[in-house]
């Protein structure tokens, strides 16, 4: 089976995604609680925006840490074999 560099790409930026998501979507969601939050008692301070989001997604990202070694683990493997 041939396996060229637009494969090794599209794999690597596939995976690249679906470890990312998780992470992002985290951020996404408390920073419009927080924009909620924010609009509702007219609070303006821009830190309030920054460190939740920066919380949860460390949180998040070592919470899926052994899920994304093993992801990560995967595709090197499937590399170094298919290649």
């Amino acid at each position: 089976m041939g396996f060229d560099a637009v494969d090794v790409a599209r794999e690597a930026l596939w995976q690249a995604l679906i470890i990312a998501v998780p992470i992002l979507g985290a951020g996404l969601v408390i920073g419009l609680m927080v924009s909620l939050f924010q609009a509702v008692t007219q609070i303006q301070e821009q830190t309030l925006t920054f460190v939740p989001k920066i919380i949860v997604m460390i949180l998040v990202a070592i919470f899926l840490l052994g899920w994304i070694s093993v992801r990560m683990t995967e595709f090197a493997t499937k590399m170094f074999v298919d290649m």
